[in-house]
C-alpha cells in the first residue's frame, strides 16, 4: 500500500505527542510500547518502522514536550513577565494534569535512571529553561549569579509542584502551590540574596 507524501512523518509525530502525554501521565515504565501504539491508532508492529527502541521514542518525547513547554513560557513571558510564568506554572491545573504540563516536574525522578544520551538531551533542554528565565531577571546581576538564580527559581518551582501532586490532602496541596510561588518570586527580585 503507498501512503502519501510525508504520511510517515505525520505518523512519527502523531507516535511522538502520544508518549509524551502518556509518559508525562503515567510514567516512562508504566507505558508499554503497544498500549502506547494503540492509543496513537497503530499496531505495535509499526513501531519500529520509526524508532529503534523505546529510548529513542523517550528521548523525542522528552524533546516534544519540552518544545511545547518552552512556547508556553515565551508566551506568558510576553503576556506578563516572570511573575505571570511562575504563577502559571504553580497552578491547579497544571499540578492536576501533568499529562499537559511540564516534563520536569512529571518525569525528573525517573530520567535520573534512564541511559545516559537520554538524560544528555534532558540536560540540554534544562539549560534552555534556566537560560530562558535568566533573560527576565535583572540586568545588574553577574552572569553567574543570574545562573544560580535562574536555577533556584525553576528547581523552587518543580519541588513544589511534585509535593503539590504527592500530598493527599487538597488544601495541603494548594497551600504548596502558594508557598512554591511565593518562594520563586522572593528569589526572582535577588536583591538582597548572596552570590
Amino acid at each position: 500500500m503507498r501512503y502519501e507524501k510525508g504520511h510517515k512523518e505525520s505518523t512519527r509525530r502523531r507516535i511522538v505527542e502520544t508518549a509524551a502525554a502518556r509518559f508525562r501521565k503515567d510514567g516512562i515504565e508504566g507505558v508499554g510500547v503497544a498500549d502506547l501504539m494503540a492509543e496513537a491508532g497503530l499496531t505495535h508492529g509499526g513501531f519500529y518502522s520509526h524508532f529503534s527502541s523505546k529510548e529513542e521514542l523517550v528521548k523525542a518525547a522528552i524533546d516534544e514536550a519540552s518544545a511545547v513547554s518552552a512556547i508556553r513560557f515565551d508566551k506568558r513571558v510576553e503576556e506578563g513577565g516572570l511573575e505571570a510564568w511562575i504563577r502559571a506554572y504553580m497552578r491547579g491545573e497544571h499540578r492536576d494534569h501533568p499529562e499537559k504540563g511540564c516534563v520536569v516536574a512529571a518525569l525528573a525522578s525517573e530520567l535520573a535512571r534512564r541511559p545516559k544520551e537520554v538524560r544528555k538531551g534532558f540536560s540540554v533542554r534544562l539549560a534552555k529553561v534556566t537560560a530562558s528565565i535568566e533573560t527576565y531577571l535583572p540586568a545588574t546581576l553577574a552572569a553567574a549569579h543570574k545562573r544560580k538564580v535562574a536555577t533556584g527559581i525553576f528547581a523552587t518551582l518543580v519541588g513544589a509542584l511534585q509535593m503539590a501532586r504527592a500530598v493527599d490532602d487538597p488544601k495541603t496541596s494548594d497551600e504548596i502551590l502558594e508557598a512554591g510561588i511565593a518562594s520563586a518570586l522572593v528569589l526572582a527580585q535577588t536583591k538582597n540574596l548572596a552570590s
